[in-house]
């Protein structure tokens, strides 16, 4: 399972014209067939009512846009995710929305490319009754050519950048953080 990254190319997927049938799904099921389980933000607005425009988090740091604070979540920024697929049985955003209510986590520290998912994250939370951490989406460590260091490319790792003589306060200071 891969997280969620920010990725202004990405297409909004809004949901299907008209929900397929109960038949049809156990159909497609039964027969094998790939499939994805979304997230409807149609279906969260109408069950939610007046709560769904009242979604927030707290963010502790600043966001990619300036944000600061107590933040209005637009989960429908992100249109229908998927939370669930035949061959992963839970998403990124599920997982640790799960996790962190059944751990009592109080505070998440992430990377900023995955400040667009803690909007979800608060619908998730709301829509399950979890409490709703407080955020703080640090800088990311990047290569000379302004790509972030990620596993899925072979880069760099923190283990690399200590063994060649970088401390943790100067990876603070590089993301971020003081």
């Amino acid at each position: 399972m891969s997280a969620p990254h920010a990725d202004d190319t990405a297409v909004i997927y809004r949901g299907p014209a008209q929900r397929m049938s109960t038949d049809e799904e156990e159909t497609r099921i039964a027969r094998g067939d790939p499939y994805a389980w979304r997230l409807s933000i149609t279906c969260s607005q109408d069950l939610l009512g007046e709560e769904f425009a009242q979604l927030v988090f707290e963010e502790q740091n600043t966001g990619p846009n300036g944000e600061h604070g107590v933040i209005r979540a637009r989960p429908e920024s992100l249109g229908d995710v998927i939370i669930a697929r035949k061959d992963t049985p839970t998403s990124y955003h599920l997982s640790v929305t799960h996790d962190d209510a059944h751990q009592s986590v109080s505070h998440v520290i992430r990377g900023v490319d995955l400040f667009e998912s803690t909007h979800v994250h608060a619908l998730l939370q709301r829509l399950m009754r979890w409490p709703t951490p407080i955020y703080r989406h640090h800088g990311l460590l990047t290569g000379p050519d302004g790509r972030r260091y990620a596993k899925r490319d072979q880069s760099l790792t923190l283990a690399a950048l200590r063994t060649d003589g970088v401390t943790p306060a100067d990876i603070r200071k590089r993301i971020g953080l003081p």
